[in-house]
């Protein structure tokens, strides 16, 4: 029995004898019959080979421009293999990426194992024969990944394999780049309206001064939502999440956000509704965004007039009484810019909970407001638009031992018995707890810092007292007046 060398040196010596007289035939027969003979060669030649090739374009469209998203994908697959396996290596600096990129050097090839079926990927380039200038890569040099595999694995490598490859490909871009931040700026000579920083917010859960068991429930409840996939598929709901923070200022809402985006790999979008000109344009904002997202509207109770009680309670006022001129010229300048914004309750209901909000896989939109209470029911009834309701309260005990672990490096001090009484009487909020730890000095003794934070609750407590005691006073006050009428 012939062994696999023999094999192939056989067919290496049959298709190279028919190219042979292939080349023979082109010179002495028409150009028309030559034209009909290749078809039948190269039959002929795939026949005899029993393997089989996809190419992937580093650049696709009518004009060959644009950037083929399938070759980005197989490119990132095929990093980390190729860091290990290729013998020539290219390193570049990608935009957006923390680390070095490496893939194949032109004209290398690497071996890849897939359920036991074997596959080379090769890196080839062509380069035109009339070079002219031009600022497009493409326009001189056009590279492209091809795979070979052996023909009976066809299905497997069809419905398999490059669905493997381009899931991985996917996942490994996003692990590798760095997070983004978007923001909505009007702009006439940009396709988009969404503009972009690097989000290098150090902030994660670790940091986030709450109740430890209140901060695993959120953490639990976002790294399910992320994996929900198929079972978000099969209850017939869209991938999406709604999370409504709601608590005093400085009690960590912006970073929670943060904290959510570096825990899921997310980019996150800061939507201004004041910039939208209508229910139209939100929709396109919102369509614009990409899958794996947060989107955030902060301080929603107060950008923009979304039930139109404002503009009611305006006219009921103009009725009741005649204002000074001057001040209702400024009042109007004032409602002219609150009301530029056409954008309606039932246009951000829509968006976010309606049939638009299906546009979009595994997305999630944070409201985040001061005051709950001035919020329409309709925005924020749980269950379909803000999913999870979470309160950013006062700064507790357990929070003030996540400063003191982080500022700090204490985990116990003698005066923490101290704090936990002071802490357990007043409201502070936990960024007052943060800005009282924080050293003042390079030396950074923990003693001083913790007096500090004594000093300040102390002062708190003091404030409340002289103010229930004012009220009090106010209330006796009230009670005499009503006491002498009567």
């Amino acid at each position: 029995m012939p062994s696999m060398g023999e094999i192939w040196m056989g067919l290496g010596t049959l298709m190279g004898g028919i190219m042979f007289i292939y080349t023979m035939i082109q010179q002495f027969v028409p150009q028309h019959v030559a034209g009909y003979l290749s078809v039948y060669v190269y039959r002929i030649m795939a026949f005899a080979n029993p393997y089989m090739e996809i190419s992937f374009d580093e650049f696709t469209g009518g004009e060959r421009l644009k950037l083929s998203q399938a070759y980005t994908a197989v490119e990132a697959y095929l990093g980390p293999k190729s860091s290990k396996l290729a013998k020539r290596l290219k390193a570049q600096i990608v935009k957006g990426n923390k680390d070095l990129a490496f893939s194949m050097d032109d004209h290398e090839e690497i071996i890849d194992d897939f359920e036991g079926v074997k596959i080379w990927w090769y890196l080839g380039k062509t380069v035109p024969e009339t070079k002219s200038f031009s600022y497009y890569p493409s326009a001189t040099e056009r590279r492209h990944l091809r795979l070979q595999f052996h023909r009976r694995h066809r299905e497997t490598v069809a419905k398999s394999y490059l669905q493997h490859v381009i899931k991985e490909g996917k996942a490994n871009m996003i692990e590798n780049r760095h997070i983004r931040l978007y923001s909505n700026n009007a702009n006439e000579h940009k396709k988009t309206q969404w503009s972009h920083v690097e989000f290098e917010h150090p902030v994660t859960f670790d940091h986030l001064a709450m109740d430890p068991a209140k901060k695993q429930e959120i953490i639990d409840d976002l790294v399910t939502f992320s994996m929900g996939r198929d079972y978000y598929q099969k209850i017939g709901k869209p991938w999406k999440r709604g999370y409504l923070l709601y608590g005093p200022p400085g009690t960590g809402k912006s970073s929670m956000i943060a904290a959510m985006a570096m825990l899921l790999n997310y980019d996150i979008y800061d939507l201004e509704l004041t910039a939208v000109k209508d229910n139209s344009e939100l929709r396109k904002l919102l369509h614009d965004t990409s899958n794996k997202s947060i989107t955030v509207i902060e301080d929603v109770d107060c950008t923009i007039d979304l039930t139109g009680k404002r503009k009611k309670k305006k006219k009921k006022e103009d009725k009741d009484e005649k204002k000074d001129p001057i001040k209702e010229k400024a009042d109007e300048e004032e409602e002219e810019s609150k009301m530029e914004s056409k954008v309606t309750l039932s246009g951000l209901l829509n968006v976010i909970d309606g049939l638009w909000s299906a546009c979009g896989k595994e997305r999630i939109i944070v409201f985040t407001t001061n005051y709950v209470e001035k919020l329409d029911p309709a925005l924020i009834r749980t269950g379909r638009r803000m999913d999870k309701h979470i309160e950013m309260s006062y700064c507790c005990f357990e929070g003030f031992k996540v400063f003191a672990k982080n500022y700090l490096d204490l985990e116990s001090h003698e005066l923490f018995d101290t704090i936990r009484h002071l802490i357990d009487e007043v409201k502070i909020s936990p960024a007052d707890v943060a800005e009282n730890l924080m050293p003042k000095t390079i030396k950074r003794d923990p003693q001083v810092c913790l007096r500090n934070l004594i000093k300040a609750l102390e002062k708190i407590k003091e404030a409340e007292k002289l103010k229930a005691e004012e009220e009090k006073a106010k209330k006796m006050d009230n009670d005499s007046i009503v006491d002498i009428t009567l």
